[in-house]
């Protein structure tokens, strides 16, 4: 089915394809979790800068430890971040980063980051 008629057509007991990956709850879980500034604001940046340590985004975000280890933990759960364990350790001693998974990559920019950019054009055009 083409984009437009995707789009276009009314939403009913069949708003996914019968054999979707995900169900329809799972999909709302990823959006309300980063509809928390917080998880978006871990989330984005991982999109933007790869992998980081827990201690490595705690300092880059001002987050404080426990308060981030929750977000991360709510994000890991919905499937929009990783945590990938080494065996052993960086030569900073860290074993542990997290990564925005392919769909926690997508679900940012192609639907929140999509409508920021939006709305720039918008003030771009009639300011």
């Amino acid at each position: 089915m083409a984009q437009s008629d995707r789009t276009s057509r009314q939403f009913g007991d069949d708003i996914l394809p019968e054999s979707s990956v995900l169900s329809l709850e799972e999909y709302l879980a990823m959006q309300r979790a980063i509809g928390n500034e917080s998880r978006f604001r871990i989330l984005n940046r991982l999109v933007e800068d790869g992998s980081h340590s827990a201690s490595e985004l705690r300092d880059a975000l001002e987050i404080r430890s426990n308060t981030l280890h929750y977000h991360l933990d709510e994000l890991v759960d919905v499937g929009l971040v990783e945590n990938r364990k080494r065996n052993e350790p960086d030569s900073s001693g860290l074993y542990s980063y997290y990564r925005a998974t392919s769909l926690g990559d997508g679900l940012l920019t192609e639907g929140v980051r999509e409508l920021m950019a939006r709305e720039w054009d918008a003030l771009e055009r009639y300011s």
